[in-house]
């Protein structure tokens, strides 16, 4: 994405599935077999690459999308196509946050041909046969800034409202056939995949920096310090290094946000971009509080409430109520927030009724899938329909 695109011009979309087997939905390692070696394939507008493992194929606009609008049967018409593909040998795409059964120290086998340099260095370091690395499939927005004031300013709003967006998309409750009892357990593996060099992700809330200059001096700065003794050849020296939930990637002019898991289809997905983007201009605009209270809030208060929304959801005391205040909502749950401000959104036309059912429902995919196990349904059978539904 270009430096030459302004706030909110241009939106860069990024989805990541899993393969898996049509009859056992064990992971299948065998990405190579849809993309070759060169790692990418274009197809139309969506562009399909590897992330790291040879289970996961991940699509993304091939260029940055002028609209939201239609992205989401871009991505499906790719889906039905990659599962055209795939069914000859015996297997298809799943989506949600982690696959519900896969032992990745068993099953994991790395990418092993373009970029696998990254990839082993990564590995060699933080050890990437793990669910942290290994099991999680995530939905990445990129968004434009054009200049130092605009990269600020975006920063501050995606700052603001990354603690809560777990409550919107979460869709990872099951890690090793069990629920986990976590409402976003893919983020709970995230936050501490990096541990080894606690600078990589930090607390995953970003640090208060809102210029080009201090993000490369205190926090890529201090990544690349950090990792320099157990990378001598600089091969992470890069922006990609930075694990944080939002990061900056100037040689793009954009910040891509990382925190959302990947849904079921991608019209959900869709739904929650649209609902994200529409309170990204309300807090870029100062609609609920000014940019200076934005620039205000310490990281560890973000993310104490960021944690406790991957942890609780909905539980009563999760919301500091000055955070809630801050989005224009009073002593309300995470949940309550979004439904609050979609209705608000949704009655000015900035968002579409898919977007307003989807907060107005009041709880994300893990919580669904949460419910239909508890209720009784197996594992297998609640994530065959989930695969049903994917491309649909």
């Amino acid at each position: 994405m270009s430096a030459r695109f302004g706030l909110f011009e241009r939106f860069g979309v990024e989805l990541e599935y899993m393969i898996v087997d049509c009859e056992t939905l064990a992971v299948r390692p065998i990405a190579d077999r849809l993309l070759g070696t060169g790692g990418d394939v274009e197809f139309g507008d969506v562009t399909w690459s590897n992330e790291l493992v040879a289970h996961v194929i991940e699509l993304k606009t091939a260029e940055p999308a002028k609209s939201l609008d239609g992205v989401a049967e871009r991505f499906r018409t790719s889906i039905r196509e990659i599962n055209k593909r795939l069914a000859p040998h015996g297997a298809m795409l799943l989506g949600t946050g982690m696959h519900p059964t896969m032992d990745p120290l068993r099953e994991t086998v790395l990418w092993a041909h373009e970029y696998s340099a990254v990839y082993e260095a990564f590995d060699r370091i933080f050890g990437c046969r793990g669910h942290g690395w290994a099991n999680v499939q995530s939905c990445h927005l990129n968004l434009p800034f054009a200049n130092d004031e605009q990269f600020g300013r975006l920063h501050a709003a995606i700052r603001m409202l990354l603690p809560i967006l777990p409550a919107l998309s979460a869709s990872s409750p099951v890690v090793g056939g069990q629920l986990t009892g976590l409402l976003d357990t893919r983020l709970e593996y995230y936050r501490k995949n990096s541990a080894r060099v606690p600078s990589v992700c930090g607390r995953v809330v970003p640090e208060p920096v809102f210029s080009e200059a201090d993000y490369r001096a205190k926090i890529l700065g201090r990544i690349y310090a950090d990792l320099a003794p157990m990378d001598p050849a600089g091969v992470l020296r890069d922006e990609y290094a930075n694990a944080r939930g939002a990061i900056a990637r100037f040689g793009r002019g954009s910040i891509e946000i990382r925190v959302l898991d990947v849904q079921d289809e991608p019209g959900r997905d869709l739904a929650i971009l649209e609902l994200v983007v529409a309170v990204l201009r309300g807090l870029v605009a100062e609609r609920w509080c000014s940019y200076e209270q934005q620039r205000a809030f310490d990281t560890d208060e973000l993310a104490d409430v960021f944690e406790a929304v991957i942890r609780d959801g909905d539980a009563e005391g999760t919301i500091d109520p000055a955070y809630a205040a801050a989005l224009g909502c009073i002593g309300l749950r995470a949940s309550a927030i979004w439904s609050e401000l979609a209705r608000e959104l949704h009655a000015e036309g900035a968002i579409g009724p898919a977007a307003a059912k989807l907060a107005q429902k009041g709880e994300p995919l893990a919580a669904s899938i949460s419910h239909e196990i508890r209720g009784g349904r197996s594992v297998d059978a609640v994530y065959r329909e989930l695969a049903s539904r994917l491309g649909k």
